[in-house]
């Protein structure tokens, strides 16, 4: 199939899956809007700044232990079987993770303004996130490079793997290293959280996980046309150098000069 009849074929990445997920993201994140932002109280200590706490630290989930643990396991997966299909997960994966975790400094740093007196502390929370936001940049950079796919896969997938011994160290630098940042989010044995508080942060939580999976779902349909395009692009080019030897052959010129 030609890559203009394959693009004529492709109207974009939606499907049924993707208009449901996305549905229900929209109306999760209305509700989220109206509890987070309207309906739950205050907090004692921290007051309305507490509102951006129902969507850093969602967020911040998000992006550290779902987005870059699906690129974890796809990176592996692909080192292992050298899988285009994981590939592309690990892929999409982290540019999708790259962007919660953007939004997750941002709010960090809002928050920490009014809570702290500053947007940003060398805080060992801060700064191993920031790491992490770097080394993710640094992954998608890789899958960007102009070399052999191949290579290029296997050096982002070892990458991959790498970035996430970083993650790790962002979950557990409050314990390793004196903090100003919290530290467990929810206790279950004290939350220390009203019912509408509690209820509010859950939102977010499923607020932020389906608009992730909404996020995943076209990056990766996205990815997986483009790598059809590529694959088509390299046949044709294969195929149209073939018929140029072919056609020097019968001509009786050399084809090596060519």
């Amino acid at each position: 199939m030609s890559s203009q009849v394959l693009s004529s074929q492709v109207e974009g990445t939606g499907s049924r899956g993707t208009r449901i997920v996305g549905a229900i993201a929209l109306a999760l994140t209305a509700m989220l809007l109206l509890f987070g932002l309207v309906l739950s109280p205050p907090e004692i200590a921290q007051g309305e700044s507490v509102r951006l706490f129902y969507l850093h630290v969602p967020s911040a989930i998000v992006s550290l232990y779902i987005a870059f643990a699906i690129t974890l396991v796809g990176s592996v997966i692909h080192l292992r079987n050298g899988s285009v299909f994981w590939d592309l997960v690990a892929g999409a994966a982290a540019e999708v993770g790259v962007l919660f975790l953007g939004f997750t400094l941002v709010t960090g740093m809002l928050w920490g303004r009014p809570t702290w007196g500053t947007y940003w502390t060398w805080d060992p929370r801060l700064t191993s996130t920031a790491v992490s936001f770097i080394l993710y940049l640094g992954y998608l950079a890789v899958r960007r490079l102009d070399m052999d796919p191949v290579a290029r896969s296997r050096r982002a997938a070892v990458l991959g793997i790498i970035s996430f011994f970083n993650v790790i160290i962002v979950r557990f630098s409050v314990q390793i290293w004196r903090s100003l940042h919290q530290g467990t989010t929810i206790d279950p044995t004290d939350t220390q959280m009203d019912n509408i508080m509690l209820f509010s942060f859950f939102l977010g939580m499923v607020a932020m996980v389906s608009i992730f999976a909404w996020l995943l779902m076209h990056r990766f349909r996205l990815a997986w046309i483009e790598h059809q395009l590529d694959e088509d692009r390299l046949a044709g080019a294969i195929a149209a150098r073939r018929s140029e030897a072919g056609d020097a052959d019968a001509s009786g010129l050399n084809p090596g000069a060519i």
